[in-house]
């Protein structure tokens, strides 16, 4: 099992633990274990079953856990977790899903009205029960039907990165089938979107029949869905990903992979354009349609250069322009991983990050960074150990005397100030002047009206001192829904500050949508990409999420912050 599996029966456990009032220590301990695991750099699994190792070696496993650890890897389950979906139902923790309700209010509908369902919760509120139950009322009736309306059109939704990981893993394992010469990812994996549906594999050569067959003995696949002569489809892991893969022969390669990877509006309109050539278009290939004779097939560049144009890159597939200014030489030349030379929110162990400032420096010196933001949180995140005005200013000193020694490396004291209700800063604007760059970021009273939320934002970029808006929707992808604010308001407020927008990386995160980008930059705003790092790991993982979204974006690197010489960077935060 992977760690991200063994993290989430952990925290499964935790959260029907929780519902069931148990005792608080188990719960936390269950919920720090998991996410120790999940961002842990070696295989849990293999720890375990090394005999030379012990994984309470690992910081934060005692020996509990260690047992509970021994008995996943071996039956892929454990004695508590059996008790616990013995005593509720599997949908006790598809509720928790559900904002709104925590697990307190889930025990409540257990014991009140016996709801075991999604459905059961929805006629509940239907029928206008929950308001008459403890702690409840209509407005959360109403909160509870817009989030189930929610949750039903993300499920069977899956993270980015989790498709990414995923796909790397069978990719690599199919590799090693003789006789395979390519085997690569299609659909809105490729495309970059930032949830998937499925995942979509294309694979040629001699060997693509046995790899097939490879693929549906995977020791990961529950359950197998179809097996023909070029297609096979599986479930994989306990996700129960579905995962397509095809044999494909070398002339037609380019064509499935052009056709596979999408989107369905952006073939649509290529396949129009073909007509009026007088060509068809499918995964087969480019055929004349006089003569029937291939034009285009084996690679995707052959494709789209038979159709008079450039190749488009995936990114920007979403027939959103994309046809119309390939035809016309307007292709922006799309921001690269290569581009950016620093990273401009992270936090340490000051507050709530997992790597001390000299880790988060390490690791960005590994990556050839010319400078970094250490952003910590502020006071308002009072669980977090969030900085005061005090520590802000004793932190931007600190930070001075650490340029000085020649680090070879620029660091910028910086902090992630909140934004109050009312749209002000946390902190008192003399204390973060005396820093060299505030992001500014919404993580309270997220259920404003939107004309609320629209104020207290444009508010908050009035900051003389605010150089960017942090995550500025605010959403969790498959958890949270962004706030509701006039989004072209604040960016049109945002241009005329000097506030940059930041894409922020994080996978759970890439706020903001790469529609939100198009729609900025044509108001003239600036980006800042940045991972928003909780462990010096993160640097490295996070950023190509935030860049791979830039690019869905249209963004060039002139468009963002972080691609600017450290000195250039300087001079454009420099306070007016």
């Amino acid at each position: 099992m992977q760690n991200r599996e063994i993290a989430r029966l952990l925290a499964e456990v935790a959260d029907l633990m929780e519902i069931g009032a148990e005792d608080g220590f188990r719960i936390r301990s269950y919920r720090n274990a998991a996410s120790v695991i999940e961002g842990y750099p070696e295989s849990i699994a293999d720890i375990v079953r090394n005999p030379e190792r012990k994984v309470t070696d690992v910081p934060g496993i005692g020996k509990g856990i260690a047992a509970i650890l021994k008995d996943v890897v071996e039956r892929g389950t454990f004695d508590k977790r059996d008790q616990m979906l013995e005593k509720y139902p599997p949908s006790a923790l598809e509720l928790l899903k559900i904002q709104g309700l925590g697990p307190k209010s889930i025990a409540l509908l257990f014991e009140h009205h016996q709801v075991g369902s999604i459905d059961d919760l929805e006629r509940l509120c239907k029928e206008q029960k929950l308001r008459d139950m403890p702690r409840m009322g209509a407005k959360l009736e109403e909160k509870v039907l817009r989030s189930i309306a929610q949750y039903r059109q993300r499920a069977g939704r899956f993270l980015l990165s989790f498709g990414q990981r995923t796909a790397a893993e069978l990719i690599d394992y199919l590799k090693q089938t003789p006789g395979l010469e390519k085997v690569e990812a299609a659909g809105s994996l490729r495309r970059g979107r930032d949830t998937v549906g499925d995942l979509d594999l294309l694979a040629t050569g001699p060997g693509a029949e046995t790899a097939l067959d490879r693929f549906t003995t995977h020791a990961r696949v529950h359950e197998v869905l179809g097996r023909g002569a070029n297609k096979a489809s599986v479930r994989f892991g306990l996700e129960g990903l579905q995962v397509d893969l095809r044999a494909l022969p070398n002339e037609s390669y380019g064509a499935a992979l052009q056709y596979f990877t999408g989107s369905k509006e952006h073939n649509v309109n290529l396949r129009g354009r073909a007509l009026k050539m007088g060509l068809t278009l499918n995964e087969y290939g480019l055929v004349r349609l006089e003569d029937g004779v291939r034009v285009a097939g084996e690679t995707e560049e052959g494709i789209y250069e038979a159709l008079g144009m450039p190749w488009i890159p995936p990114e920007l597939r979403e027939n959103c322009g994309e046809i119309e200014a390939a035809l016309e030489g307007r292709l922006p030349k799309l921001l690269q991983l290569s581009d950016m030379r620093g990273d401009l929110h992270m936090h340490t162990t000051a507050t709530d990050g997992r790597g001390t400032l000299e880790e988060m420096v390490e690791a960005a010196q590994a990556l050839g960074y010319e400078y970094i933001a250490i952003t910590d949180h502020s006071k308002a995140l009072a669980m977090s150990n969030g900085l005061d005005e005090t520590r802000s200013v004793a932190f931007a000193k600190h930070v001075r005397e650490l340029n000085g020694k020649g680090l070879g490396i620029r660091i910028l004291s910086g902090l992630e100030c909140d934004i109050k209700r009312d749209g002000s800063m946390d902190l008192a604007e003399d204390a973060l002047a005396e820093l060299d760059i505030v992001v500014g970021s919404v993580h309270s009273f997220m259920n404003m009206e939107t004309v609320e939320m629209t104020d207290r934002l444009l508010r908050a970029v009035e900051s003389p001192n605010l150089r960017i808006l942090g995550h500025p929707t605010g959403r969790i992808l498959l958890n949270r829904e962004g706030y509701p604010f006039d989004f072209e308001g604040v960016a049109s407020a945002a241009v005329r500050r000097g506030v940059c927008l930041e894409i922020n990386a994080s996978p759970e995160r890439l706020d903001l949508s790469a529609a939100m980008v198009r729609t900025a930059k044509a108001l003239g705003a600036r980006f800042a990409i940045s991972t928003d790092s909780h462990h010096p790991r993160s640097l490295r993982v996070n950023m190509p999420f935030g860049v791979l979204t830039a690019r869905r974006g249209w963004l060039q690197a002139s468009d963002v912050l972080n691609t600017l010489p450290v000195n250039e960077l300087m001079q454009a935060i420099r306070k007016p």
